[in-house]
């Protein structure tokens, strides 16, 4: 497993900032058959009130759950056989995982036009009470014109996995047209070429979205040795009550964790303790949907994460590591808003942010796609959000003079180099080593194993870096 973070210090005014803290755990395994550790726990006076995992209150109120019942699953099966038929891409069954599992509450299916609308131009869904929740992407199924005959005026679809097997019924459908300029232009805020998630999905995409309610056969599944990491909203909330969290924090990440994101993540326990919670939880959260082609692999990010762990730099005991199956748009603020609001449905109720999440480099440009700052910025602001502790961070660097990763003082700016994601993949494609103390040395040796693979397999063919 390998991640890539970017540290950053969250700003509150009355709370003295530590740029040197620094943390060295007693190593424990994570990368393991079962990634909840068993914990060993004080016992709790019987007097006092349970401590539940509805810290945050889902969307809409209630988790939705869209698996069918064990004892349902067949007679609905036989019905899926006797339906129209669609056959869903990879990145399409990822967002039936993300669906059926509640991390889109209160959505109960792919987007009809009313919510596709509504979550395009509003990033937001109008609930019947009258209420907003936040909604920033379009989560739809796009169809081409044999599909949109083959389904004709039939109800009811039943949707096939990549393998062909059955995943799901798509109940009381409807089918409207497929604006691909309006959605990229109004998701990214450009129609650039080169936007990785729009070459992947929507460009080739049939020009036509069916929305409808799921009913999804069972719980999705890769079986690719990391499904145990794919813990479902429900389930983590399940592992915060175990744990007696009275706050959780979520560091949402695609890349591997170097000694920064470390210092973020153990200096923001330290500033929760400081505010009066007595166990806060970290939830360290890899994207685990489709990334574009230069990000590093889900399988080496997640061992990279388990060094992280055994070597001590992070608490399992205070950590719990699981995957976040959406794919990733890479679509800056917009985006951003979706990776916040799926953490309120598993029960996080702190999100941490920093410089540029969910951002990219400019696809025909050299310049970010979008302002650094604006991701935590609209976080602040977003409709939907407002139950939500946002805690923004400062940029973190290694310090040339203390030879550690710290963070960022502007008033020795030229003591602190920044390495960044594309700077560090570089240094591992090299085989060079990065500054002793940015990196766990059995993390490091991760990406440089999985780079010297890339290289022996394909010398003359490398994919080219694009920027972090």
């Amino acid at each position: 497993m390998s991640l890539t973070i970017k540290l950053h210090i969250p700003y509150y005014p009355n709370i003295t900032t530590y740029a040197t803290y620094t943390s060295k755990i007693p190593p424990k395994p994570i990368y393991n058959p079962n990634p909840l550790l068993p914990l060993t726990l004080t016992t709790r006076n019987p007097k006092m009130p349970p401590i539940r995992s509805s810290l945050i209150d889902p969307d809409g109120g209630a988790l939705v759950d869209l698996v069918v019942p064990d004892t349902l699953r067949a007679s609905k099966t036989l019905e899926a056989e006797s339906l129209p038929k669609l056959k869903l891409t990879k990145i399409d069954l990822e967002w039936v995982h993300v669906i059926s599992e509640g991390w889109a509450t209160p959505l109960r299916g792919f987007m009809r036009e009313d919510e596709y609308l509504q979550a395009l131009h509003f990033n937001s869904l109008r609930m019947k009470d009258g209420s907003l929740v936040n909604m920033s992407l379009p989560i739809v199924l796009a169809i081409d014109d044999d599909a949109k005959g083959l389904v004709g005026s039939s109800p009811h679809v039943a949707l096939l996995g990549p393998d062909g097997d059955s995943v799901a019924i798509l109940r009381s459908v409807e089918i409207y047209k497929h604006n691909k300029e309006e959605r990229i232009a109004r998701t990214w805020g450009t129609t650039a070429p080169g936007l990785p998630y729009v070459e992947e999905v929507i460009t080739p995409a049939g020009n036509w979205l069916i929305g409808g309610d799921l009913e999804v056969l069972k719980h999705i599944k890769y079986n690719d040795g990391l499904d145990n990491y794919r813990l479902s909203p429900k389930e983590l909330r399940k592992e915060f009550d175990k744990r007696e969290a009275d706050a959780v924090f979520a560091f949402q990440l695609r890349n591997p964790v170097h000694n920064g994101h470390a210092l973020l993540m153990n200096d923001t326990r330290r500033r929760l303790l400081d505010m009066g919670y007595k166990n806060p939880i970290l939830l360290l959260h890899p994207l685990g949907g489709f990334t574009k082609a230069d990000d590093v692999p889900l399988d080496v990010r997640m061992e990279q994460h388990s060094k992280v762990l055994e070597d001590g730099v992070l608490d399992p005991e205070t950590t719990i590591v699981a995957i976040f199956p959406s794919p990733m748009h890479y679509a800056g603020p917009t985006e951003v808003q979706w990776h916040a609001k799926a953490r309120i449905n598993a029960g996080a109720n702190f999100y941490i942010v920093g410089r540029d999440p969910a951002g990219m480099g400019h696809p025909t440009e050299k310049r970010d796609l979008y302002d650094p700052d604006h991701g935590k910025k609209v976080l602040s602001m977003a409709p939907g959000l407002e139950k939500l502790n946002i805690l923004p961070f400062r940029v973190a660097a290694y310090d040339n003079v203390e030879k550690k990763m710290a963070f960022f003082d502007p008033s020795r700016s030229k003591d602190f180099l920044f390495i960044s994601g594309t700077k560090m993949r570089g240094y591992a494609r090299s085989g060079e080593n990065p500054p002793d103390g940015f990196m766990c040395p059995s993390g490091w040796k991760v990406l440089v194993k999985y780079y010297e693979s890339l290289q022996a397999e394909e010398p003359s063919q490398q994919p080219a870096v694009l920027s972090a």
